[in-house]
């Protein structure tokens, strides 16, 4: 295995990325992938996941195998040990545990791959016993988890810090956009606001997502399109479209390559810290973040195209509370995010007036 410049070991043969999930975990350590790519032209690359996320990553240009899995894979022994099979006779030299938890750890020591790359203990990384299982520990200095994805990769003579996603388009994702956007927007340009979030401690209030789609309609001329998933989330966007005072739509149903193509339409994208923000940081769409609990520099939108917003963050002391505490997510106003979506509209097109 080639491990820096004046290394005698050969290049690996194969390569496995191990990141389960979540959606936007898997989308951030996509650039990890691209970076193996550039290193590594002729290598086979494989990566495991579960179901959702291997969504976004069929089709991937530098993305030879995906073995998809789910969650009660690591429920069962015997379905545990079966994946793992399945994963050692693929036979990776190299595997690249970016999942940081001991069932990715275990999962990357039963592959019997020579070299497993992990993370040393941390707050947030290399956390349970992986620091201990993973044999390649690494100390990222940078702070940002796409960066410290890359950072991962460094035994393996990779320091390109470049941030590539090249997240795949399939014709028949972009056709049901072009569908949605004739029959059901009137062909009009969109923004889209993203309601939704797994913990409650990134739920903005739904009246104040309404201000912002009445913003962006009245002073910018978008069609708000209210985006959610699952009866609950249906719930708070039909309550957004309540207090929007302009004309605004829900969403439609659609799968997550359908919602990508959707998000890549769009003029602008409005959200918190959830996977579909970070897609669409992904995919290049010009986006607000708003960051709740979590540190702002290690999940924030990268990119000048992008704004991030955080007014207030827990305390280290009170960290256990951040799936349930709402104070940071509360804490940043209207008017915070209408700043942010003026100052990035203005860049893109121009100032224009109310």
């Amino acid at each position: 295995m080639d491990m820096g410049v004046g290394s005698k070991n050969p290049t690996p043969k194969r390569i496995l990325i191990v990141r389960l999930s979540s959606i936007g975990d898997v989308v951030l350590s996509v650039p990890a992938l691209c970076a193996l790519r550039r290193k590594f032209p002729e290598t086979r690359i494989g990566w495991v996941v579960e179901a959702q996320g291997a969504q976004l990553l069929e089709g991937h240009a530098d993305l030879d195998d995906l073995f998809v899995t789910s969650k009660a894979a690591f429920r069962s022994p015997r379905e545990f040990f079966k994946l793992a099979k399945e994963l050692r006779q693929w036979g990776p030299d190299v595997t690249i545990d970016l999942q940081g938890l001991a069932k990715s750890s275990l999962l990357a020591y039963f592959t019997r791959a020579e070299t497993r790359l992990g993370f040393a203990k941390g707050d947030y990384d290399g956390r349970e016993f992986s620091c201990w299982v993973n044999n390649q520990i690494v100390t990222p200095k940078q702070s940002h988890l796409v960066l410290r994805g890359l950072e991962i990769l460094s035994p393996l003579g990779i320091d390109d810090q470049r941030v590539e996603f090249r997240l795949p388009e399939h014709a028949v994702d972009t056709e049901f956009l072009n569908h949605i956007r004739a029959t059901e927007w009137s062909g009009k340009q969109y923004a889209l606001i993203n309601v939704g979030a797994r913990w409650i401690s990134r739920l903005w209030p739904a009246e104040r997502y309404g201000a912002v789609a009445s913003h962006l309609a009245e002073k910018w001329g978008l069609l708000p399109v209210i985006l959610w998933n699952g009866d609950e989330e249906r719930a708070i966007a039909e309550t957004v479209q309540k207090h929007c005072s302009a004309e605004s739509v829900t969403g439609p149903v659609c799968t997550l390559k359908q919602l990508r193509s959707i998000i890549r339409g769009a003029k602008i994208f409005v959200g918190s810290d959830t996977g579909p923000m970070h897609l669409s940081v992904a995919v290049d769409t010009p986006t607000v973040g708003m960051i709740g609990p979590m540190p702002i520099e290690r999940t924030g939108p990268l990119g000048p195209r992008h704004r991030a917003i955080q007014k207030y963050r827990l305390p280290a002391d009170r960290k256990s509370e951040r799936r349930t505490n709402c104070e940071p997510i509360l804490s940043i106003t209207v008017n915070d995010v209408t700043s942010a979506c003026d100052s990035i509209l203005k860049d893109l097109h121009g100032s224009r007036e109310a």
